[in-house]
């Protein structure tokens, strides 16, 4: 199909989108355009206005700054994920773009397209929760951070105002010290998660747990951070005993998602079966760098 008629604008500032957003009525703002343009072809959405951010380079860039990791929103997911900066800071991330779809689609997608469409099942905002992650948008009236926790209002709906636009990403590096691990399940490589999970864990006196986060993908319209098993497993050796612990919490979660190919018996078990695993590679790489 063709999309319905609409205007396309490209602004090359800023400020100059900021007054697009603030001033047009009925628009969608195209980042990477992988989600938005087949959504248009299907006639999902029906935008008066297309406002291209492609040429803001304002919006592109990775940068430490301080303690934080910062990510223009419009930066490519190729760069981010071949990024040396990335890796040694952040090692989750490039690992968990490794199952992010195919590298024709990476070399268009950016970090930020993806958290403003907010698939339930996208490694992006699985990631970004792992690692405490903030969001900056701006508007005409100023600038606002907005924790990851926080970023999720509903079913595909970020928590984005009217006239505003999702600036840049900051995530929190974990140290060279810490364990990682991404894992996910899908029907083919490449494909949304059915369920993913990131770990990071540090370890501190003999070997014991000192820091920890969990975070699922595909189980709720946002990601589902761990918080409850987090604190539990402060303390704890890292084997085999602390697998009740795993399972035991994820049985907790009261809702997860459900559709006519996977039950939400069978994403429930395959959120217990990944973090399990996931928890476990990322305690070996601990211990290695511990």
């Amino acid at each position: 199909m063709k999309p319905a008629r609409f205007q396309y604008h490209r602004p090359t500032q800023l400020r100059e989108a900021l007054e697009m957003v603030a001033t047009l009525e009925n628009y969608k703002i195209l980042a990477g355009g992988q989600s938005l343009m087949p959504m248009m072809n299907f006639r999902f959405v029906m935008p008066d206005h297309i406002i291209d951010l492609n040429q803001v380079k304002e919006l592109t860039g990775i940068d430490q700054d301080q303690d934080r990791l910062v990510i223009g929103a419009m930066t490519r997911q190729h760069h981010i994920h071949r990024s040396d900066l990335v890796a040694k800071l952040c090692p989750l991330v490039p690992e968990a773009y490794d199952q992010v779809s195919h590298r024709q689609i990476r070399n268009r997608g950016t970090l930020g397209g993806s958290l403003c469409h907010l698939d339930p099942a996208s490694e992006q905002p699985c990631f970004t929760s792992a690692l405490d992650g903030e969001i900056e948008v701006q508007s005409l009236k100023g600038q606002r951070t907005i924790s990851i926790h926080d970023w999720t209002q509903m079913y595909m709906t970020p928590a984005l105002d009217s006239g505003e636009v999702l600036t840049r990403i900051s995530l929190r590096p974990w140290g060279p010290s810490h364990g990682w691990s991404f894992m996910e399940y899908a029907r083919r490589h490449g494909d949304y998660a059915i369920v993913g999970v990131a770990v990071l864990v540090a370890l501190g006196a003999n070997q014991k747990i000192e820091r920890l986060s969990v975070s699922l993908c595909g189980v709720s319209a946002a990601p589902v951070r761990l918080t409850a098993l987090e604190t539990s497993l402060l303390g704890e050796v890292g084997d085999d005993r602390i697998l009740p612990a795993v399972n035991e919490h994820i049985e907790a979660i009261e809702e997860i998602m459900h559709d006519s190919y996977n039950s939400a018996t069978y994403r429930r078990h395959l959120a217990q079966t990944l973090t399990a695993r996931a928890l476990g590679v990322a305690l070996k790489r601990a211990l290695r760098n511990h």
